[in-house]
């Protein structure tokens, strides 16, 4: 299994980064900061739940999108952990924000750690960890649970290592008891995976044309 290689991109209309190695957008092209909020937060019952240490993970941290976008509502000390095999460039991600000025305007202090080659940063009240490599490997050794879940790989017909049941078997194992998670997807295999892994899922209104998403509870 590969650890981590910089990702290829393409811009589509120059703005929005698409991967190359798996044909699929970075964030929505029906506004990607607005989808975060629809799908991440809320569909984690974000900001409300927040406690100090509240435990945050995600598979697929690509531009930081979704880390910025709890930034601007974070007013609770918290931890962010994110799993990413294909990491962006600083000035690819950089290019990608200025799509969204809201998040660009918080992103300087990720941009910089990020371009000096940290993946330990303190963004705001948020202590954020990038765990660079495959997370068939990565996220069976992480010694902590989350206690909500952004799941925004690519695409499940683009890159189904992400999505398979042994990923998603331990994603539940990696839950805190009650955690939730949340994810753009409603594909049926993913759902199934997400139950037979413990969680209570349901099937939600989507963003903008996407009729429908995912969210859950751990039984």
């Amino acid at each position: 299994m590969t650890t981590s290689s910089q990702s290829a991109l393409s811009w589509r209309d120059g703005v929005i980064p698409v991967s190359t190695h798996f044909d699929d957008p970075y964030f929505s092209l029906n506004d990607g900061l607005a989808e975060t909020r629809h799908v991440f937060l809320q569909g984690n019952d974000l900001p409300a739940r927040l406690t100090p240490g509240f435990h945050i993970a995600e598979l697929g941290f690509g531009t930081g999108l979704n880390l910025l976008a709890l930034s601007l509502i974070t007013e609770t000390p918290t931890h962010f952990t994110s799993f990413e095999a294909f990491p962006l460039s600083a000035p690819d991600i950089a290019r990608a924000l200025d799509h969204f000025p809201q998040a660009r305007a918080v992103a300087e202090p990720f941009l910089t750690a990020w371009s000096l080659g940290q993946t330990r940063f303190q963004l705001g009240l948020i202590a954020v960890e990038i765990i660079l490599g495959d997370a068939r490997d990565t996220l069976a050794r992480w010694p902590h649970k989350a206690d909500a879940w952004f799941l925004d790989g690519f695409s499940p017909a683009k890159n189904p290592e992400l999505w398979s049941p042994e990923i998603l078997s331990e994603v539940g194992r990696h839950t805190a008891p009650g955690g939730t998670f949340a994810t753009y997807t409603a594909a049926g295999h993913v759902r199934r995976s997400l139950q037979a892994a413990g969680f209570q899922v349901e099937r939600r209104p989507g963003h903008g044309k996407k009729r429908h998403m995912s969210a859950g509870t751990l039984r």
